[in-house]
């Protein structure tokens, strides 16, 4: 018997013997099809295996081997003998050779000569269809990969059902937090807060496959374990060509199986699990239905180094998770992964293997700080959104304190797909699971997934009086009641939900409906075809005067970063739920002394709605050859209330031709005045009548929850000089006017607020 074929069926032996509480989980059948596509992708010894008998594969632009002596040199040659890449086993005896050519490669070495393996490229065609007849049951899988690695997968079922009962509505949630872990989340989360840990339950990241799926769709789930992290095979990739293929393979194996409803799946998600739908569905799995993306972002490099500066906050403590998270088990990695390989789960273990292969991510963005990086340019959404074909549900927040709120220019890259629905709302991170949200949703997915007329589940409304207040605070809401129950057929429902639901939905006022004061409710919506474009300008003018035409003179002021608070709430670059409660505890200062502008506009004559992406353009010298900036729009009400709007940071090196930034170069500052626009994206606020609009300009920090800059010290000593006869602010405004009063101050999601008080040039 092969080394493969004998660990394809240890695979399929592991039970879950764990707990006793627990379902018995059944024994996966032998797929001898899908073995035999194993074996041709993954090979072991050839002539020397007596010496040394490793194990090798090949999968998509990369070539492994695991099992030889630590310290082993090794090279890896094509089938004419040339050299491809060399290295050294590591302490686990194991070796990736990355950016290879699609074609058959051997690893050569001390004692070693290994059977040759094929690696294929993105634009390759797929395995054979054989890899993807392996059988999965309920809990705890293992699901063979192109290139033979396995990845953990927890088939989950509405409480009460069993397999026999489907066929079921089936969806993946695909992310490397604790995502495969076989216990029960809501059961876990209320043993932690009685002091009973269980480390096999999932993350609460995870809820919306885990548990909104299953216990409110009435759905099945898949619980995909991302390569390199829990008890999946592999190295940890952060969203590399290996991790979107290795979507395709998932969910082309589980869209086969016998109880998946009409053999099409769908995927589900927020942040790590929402931004991994758009790589899987750009690869085009033919048994993808649609997906559900929410709270992603539109692309790695506008989130870890916003403007060009390296986020040395949220984004810096994410990355630091993952990479403990991706040390190798049980000494290291997820508390599950500890848990499953002491009570004798040998898969687990052996997906440790390749653990010390995962690539240093903080030397990654130390040696590429421009986005023309090949490590950027894999992992580009755009690119894959571009790709994308099925329907899309796509759901983000404004003022998006973790992943940012750029996501909206993924928007402009789906216009080629007629079935795509966007929601965005004002707020943070968890908003996008507003109630207002889930009903469309929970439509979207009975149509498009299920392929049934929509109804409203029964256990909708008790999870939103749980959901949400254990998440903000707030007081239970109930969750709208689905639309189209009474269409006849799905066809019928389908073509109403498309007739009636906007391609854009924006939620204005979150923090000032119907839950009350900082409950997750918008108080008015607006319905558009598209993301909008329509702006006006302002110009910035002397006396800190915000004004419809521009005026001459300067004014100077000196940056300093270290002048206030990095964030405007302590600690919530690691703990950001903080930002979620219905009044979080900001502490938003002004810019001391001349360290920052303001300019402020009259009080406006009219409402002012305004949506989409703004910018500040200013004509600019510094006595630094590189300067660091931030912009922020706000709003100053009639009773000196300053509620912050949108943000936007740049460094002066990556301002492009000055129209907008270029963060494929970095040029410095020219002698005497430069122009640099700096993006604000998006924003999204409705300003009423007799309000002031805000724009200030200072160092970056201090206007955001958790994202902090790495901006060097200035010390107050460099000196920017604003030619304000060249200088303004774009806003994008569309009409309509802003009903009611608005919330109270600090209660609109999303936003800070303060006293008014001016700057030292007197806006």
């Amino acid at each position: 018997m092969t080394r493969a074929l004998r660990e394809r069926r240890e695979k399929n032996r592991i039970g879950d013997q764990m707990f006793s509480g627990r379902r018995a989980l059944r024994r996966t059948a032998a797929a001898v099809a899908a073995a035999t596509v194993l074996l041709a992708a993954v090979g072991t010894v050839g002539e020397s295996a007596a010496a040394q008998p490793v194990h090798v594969g090949g999968g998509v632009s990369q070539a492994y081997l695991t099992d030889a002596r630590p310290g082993t040199a090794l090279t890896l040659v094509d089938d004419a003998g040339n050299r491809a890449g060399s290295g050294v086993a590591d302490s686990l005896g194991s070796l990736i050779v990355r950016d290879l050519q699609p074609g058959r490669y051997r690893f050569v070495g001390a004692g070693i000569k290994s059977a040759p393996v094929e690696v294929t490229g993105k634009d390759s065609p797929p395995p054979a269809p054989s890899l993807y007849g392996q059988t999965l049951h309920e809990g705890l899988n293992y699901i063979t990969m192109r290139d033979g690695v396995s990845l953990a997968a927890t088939v989950r079922l509405p409480y009460g059902k069993k397999l026999s009962d489907g066929p079921f509505p089936t969806v993946i949630e695909y992310s490397g937090y604790q995502n495969a872990a076989p216990d029960d989340l809501v059961v876990g989360a209320v043993g932690e807060k009685v002091g009973l840990k269980d480390p096999q339950a999932p993350d609460t990241s995870v809820i919306v496959g885990s548990t909104l799926a299953t216990q409110m769709l009435g759905f099945a789930s898949v619980s995909l374990q991302m390569r390199g992290s829990g008890c999946s095979g592999g190295d940890f990739g952060l969203f590399d060509n290996v991790a979107a293929f290795d979507a395709y393979d998932a969910i082309e194996t589980v869209g086969r199986q016998r109880w998946v409803s009409g053999h099409r799946v769908g995927m589900v998600g927020i942040s790590f699990s929402g931004i991994s739908q758009m790589f899987a569905a750009g690869t085009r799995p033919p048994h993808l239905a649609a997906i559900a993306p929410m709270s992603t972002t539109d692309d790695l490099y506008s989130t870890g180094l916003p403007g060009g500066i390296y986020n040395k906050g949220f984004a810096n403590s994410w990355l630091r998770e993952r990479v403990q998270q991706a040390q190798p088990g049980p000494a290291g990695g997820q508390p599950w992964v500890r848990a499953r390989i002491e009570g004798g789960d040998k898969t687990c273990a052996n997906n440790q293997k390749l653990r010390r292969q995962t690539q240093n991510v903080f030397k990654l963005i130390r040696d590429n700080p421009t986005r023309a990086a090949k490590v950027y340019q894999e992992r580009s959404i755009p690119d894959w959104a571009d790709r994308i074909d099925v329907p899309v549900f796509l759901v983000g927040a404004a003022q998006d304190e973790q992943t940012g709120p750029n996501w909206v220019n993924l928007i402009k890259h789906l216009d080629h797909n007629p079935n795509v629905w966007v929601n965005i709302i004002n707020g943070h991170h968890f908003d996008s699971l507003g109630p207002q949200i889930l009903s469309r949703w929970a439509e979207f997915l009975q149509l498009f997934v299920a392929n049934q007329v929509p109804h409203t589940p029964p256990n909708m409304q008790p999870l939103g009086t749980v959901v949400f207040p254990a998440a903000t605070n707030a007081p239970g809401q109930q969750i709208p009641p689905v639309r189209f129950s009474d269409s006849r057929t799905v066809a019928a429902a389908k073509a109403r939900f498309k007739a009636q639901t906007p391609r854009l939905w924006a939620l204005f006022d979150n923090g000032g409906g119907a839950a009350g004061p900082g409950g997750l409710s918008s108080a008015w919506q607006r319905s558009l075809s598209a993301w909008p474009t329509s702006t006006e300008r302002m110009f910035l003018n002397d006396k800190g005067r915000l004004g419809s035409r521009p005026a001459g003179g300067t004014v100077s002021f000196a940056p300093n970063p270290l002048n206030r608070p990095l964030n405007t709430l302590k600690n919530a670059s690691t703990d950001t739920a903080a930002a979620w409660g219905i009044h979080p505890d900001y502490d938003w200062r002004p810019a001391p002394g001349r360290s920052g502008l303001g300019f402020i506009s009259a009080p406006l004559s009219r409402d002012k709605v305004v949506l989409g992406n703004g910018s500040v353009t200013l004509r600019l010298k510094s006595t630094a050859k590189v300067t660091d900036l931030q912009v922020t729009v706000s709003e100053v009400n009639g009773r000196g209330q300053e509620t912050s709007v949108g943000t936007g940071v740049l460094r002066s090196s990556f301002r492009g031709d000055g129209t907008a930034p270029d963060f494929t170069t970095q040029t410095p500052l020219a002698d005497g005045f430069n122009q640099i626009t700096i993006p604000i994206n998006p924003l999204m606020h409705g300003f009423r009548k007799g309000s002031r609009i805000r724009v200030t300009v200072s160092a970056p920090g201090g206007d955001l929850p958790s994202w902090q800059f790495s901006t060097p010290a200035t010390g107050g000593k460099v000196i920017d000089t604003v030619d304000l006869s060249k200088s303004y602010v774009t806003i994008p405004v569309i009409a309509g006017e802003v009903p009611g009063a608005g919330p109270d101050c600090g209660f609109l999601r999303g936003s800070a607020c303060r006293a008014y008080k001016p700057a030292f040039n007197g806006g």
